[in-house]
């Protein structure tokens, strides 16, 4: 996504919710964040993806403002030795939204949809499925790409050892196969199910087990 489409993003999210956008340094900032050494899969290239997901899905959207703000904030504290991102991620896209003068309701309803990232139950109501399908795309990207985020997701994690770490990875890959649908929405899913089925199928057989 280019800088421009960016910009175009984050503001109309704004303008969505019925507030001017922050001083840009607050953009700057979240793309500072993305932009952070220890992050090889949680980087700008996986909130661009995800925001140009955003613009080709979101007239699925109830509240398009309050699921592109979400899509901004959902990793944008990301400590790989920590299990609170999403709480922290969360609680600071609350806390700016609030200050910009939005309503406390749209600010618990942005903080829920960055909590949905955690990916522990299943999404409720048309917003956060359309996040959650967004943020699960990568499951069904082209071969090279999955292959891609693979080994980004475990360059990541390379501190924990292997034994410990693939067999992670595998469970939490074939709890997402387990799934009756991956994707909620009808188009995503009819895009991508076929394609991540098949992604997690192959990563999960072919991973080394320790």
């Amino acid at each position: 996504m280019k800088p421009e489409a960016l910009l175009a993003n984050w503001t109309e999210a704004w303008r969505a919710l019925g507030i001017e956008a922050p001083d840009l340094a607050l953009c700057a900032e979240l793309q500072r964040r993305y932009g952070e050494p220890q992050r090889h899969y949680h980087t700008m290239q996986h909130l661009c993806e995800c925001l140009a997901w955003f613009e080709r899905e979101k007239a699925l959207a109830e509240r398009p403002g309050e699921v592109a703000l979400a899509l901004w904030f959902h990793d944008a504290i990301y400590d790989v030795h920590a299990h609170d991102n999403e709480a922290r991620s969360a609680d600071w896209a609350r806390e700016i939204v609030r200050a910009a003068g939005a309503s406390d309701e749209a600010a618990e309803r942005i903080h829920s949809l960055v909590m949905a990232t955690r990916h522990d139950a299943v999404p409720e109501g048309r917003d956060a499925e359309l996040l959650i399908d967004i943020d699960l795309s990568i499951l069904g990207a082209e071969p090279a790409r999955f292959a891609e985020y693979e080994r980004q997701v475990h360059a990541e994690y390379a501190f924990v050892p292997d034994e410990v770490r693939l067999p992670r990875r595998r469970a939490i890959l074939q709890r997402f196969l387990d799934r009756d649908a991956i994707y909620a929405t009808p188009r995503m899913h009819a895009l991508l199910e076929a394609r991540a089925r098949i992604n997690l199928q192959q990563s999960i057989s072919q991973a080394p087990r320790r």
